[in-house]
């Protein structure tokens, strides 16, 4: 469903030098000394992560089967010297695609007045299901990198999160809610449920989302916020949705022959090459062959378009071994990752496989809930003893302080009292006559 979603069809992609200038801004807001896309990646779940969240503190959210971009939030000025809101959505690819206060509007107080600028938010543009049986562009919110020029990325996620709820969330429901029909999608706040709670998440949250979903992702509750590869944001899929980005690259298409000898025949389906990178020097190696059937070959070449060389999304056949495209819903062809550059790092893909190979199933998160529980409520109540001894002993310095001050007031009042006493016998010294005396 992600995938679908062309990013050209409701803003204007950025190039040259326009392009080179919002990518130093976004640097510049964040403190990094590149321009590449500062996006968090999280890392597949693995067994070992049990014991994880039964140690740490995570938020779990449902995993939208969208395309991650960030939105940053920035200003230019117009004619006459009036500032002008403009946003920006930034892909994995780290193109930017240029949204105008035309069809966009995130107001930054609650009665919809002024935007914010030098704001930068993560999030995942998707396509929901509407009531009414129509489709309705959302942009999930799930983290908050910057603020109004402050640099957030140092934060705690707890409160990166709360600040998106509180600051842009609240104002854009009270101030642009009204409008929110017209613009070029919605605005909302991904959900976030306790780390215990994926047996609500797979018998009744899921099944009612009004878009797609593969997954589910635990976020660490205390951790800063990571550009690249973060070891504390947890991807979990089911088997059928654990799958690697490959470089596809057609390498043959079979032989036909007839009086004129023989030659290629480009309407057959041919034999493809799935490869992945190994970075630097390393390039694009072989990893394995794709298997596709006839139908989705026919399907493809119905597209019309270029294949060789993008990216596709594969998962591997359980039964068979097999290297398989996942097929976009509704469509019945594979899905292209057209929203990245890149096929997965071999570490990415190492991760996957560890993970297909360890995988930890539905059943097994839901039958390890209890003790994740356990622990969470644990460091929970810990806490609040903490805090609560933490308050009184904040009382007990404010109750001798305010003693002190108590204590200083009366010796001030005894001292004025003494003066007071004081005074007279000195006027009384002074009105003595010490001069000559006469007697009658």
């Amino acid at each position: 469903m992600g995938s679908s979603i062309n990013l050209e069809e409701i803003a204007t992609k950025l190039g040259g030098d326009e392009l080179r200038f919002e990518q130093e801004n976004v640097a510049d807001l964040l403190g990094r000394s590149n321009t590449s896309f500062p996006g968090a990646q999280p890392v597949s779940f693995a067994r070992y992560h049990l014991d994880e969240l039964q140690n740490v503190d995570y938020f779990l959210c449902e995993k939208t089967d969208g395309i991650r971009c960030l939105l940053f939030l920035s200003q230019f000025i117009a004619e006459g010297g009036i500032p002008q809101e403009s946003h920006f959505l930034i892909d994995r690819r780290n193109d930017y695609y240029y949204i105008s206060d035309d069809f966009l509007h995130i107001p930054k107080h609650k009665d919809g007045g002024g935007f914010h600028t030098g704001t930068l938010l993560d999030g995942e543009l998707v396509l929901q299901r509407t009531k009414d049986g129509g489709q309705r562009l959302a942009y999930l919110i799930f983290d908050l990198l910057a603020l109004d020029g402050e640099n957030l990325t140092s934060r705690p996620f707890d409160k990166r999160y709360g600040r998106a709820r509180e600051l842009v969330i609240s104002p854009f429901k009270h101030g642009a809610g009204q409008f929110a029909s017209q613009m070029v999608f919605d605005l909302q706040l991904k959900a976030m449920e306790t780390p215990y709670a994926a047996e609500m998440m797979f018998r009744e949250k899921i099944p009612q989302l009004p878009h797609g979903n593969d997954g589910l992702i635990f976020t660490c509750v205390t951790t800063p916020y990571v550009s690249g590869t973060d070891e504390h944001i947890l991807k979990w899929k089911p088997p059928h949705e654990n799958t690697i980005d490959f470089r596809l690259q057609i390498d043959s298409f079979p032989l036909l022959e007839d009086e004129e000898g023989e030659y290629e025949d480009w309407d057959a389906k041919p034999e493809i090459s799935l490869l992945i990178n190994h970075g630097g020097d390393g390039g694009y190696k072989y990893f394995a062959m794709l298997s596709l059937t006839d139908e989705e070959w026919e399907a493809m070449k119905a597209l019309n378009e270029k294949f060789d060389g993008r990216i596709i999304e594969c998962f591997r056949d359980a039964a068979t071994g097999a290297w398989r495209p996942k097929i976009e819903e509704g469509q019945g062809v594979p899905r292209f990752r057209d929203d990245k550059k890149d096929a997965n790092h071999i570490s990415t893909v190492n991760s996957v496989l560890d993970s297909i190979k360890d995988a930890v199933s539905e059943r097994e998160l839901i039958e390890a809930a209890p003790k994740i529980r356990a622990a969470f409520k644990q460091r929970l109540a810990a806490k609040q003893a903490q805090q609560k001894e933490e308050q009184r002993r904040m009382a007990e310095m404010e109750k001798k302080r305010r003693e002190a001050k108590m204590q200083h007031q009366q010796q001030q009042q005894q001292q004025q009292q003494t003066m007071k006493q004081e005074v007279p016998m000195n006027r009384d010294a002074e009105d003595m006559d010490d001069g000559p005396g006469y007697e009658d």
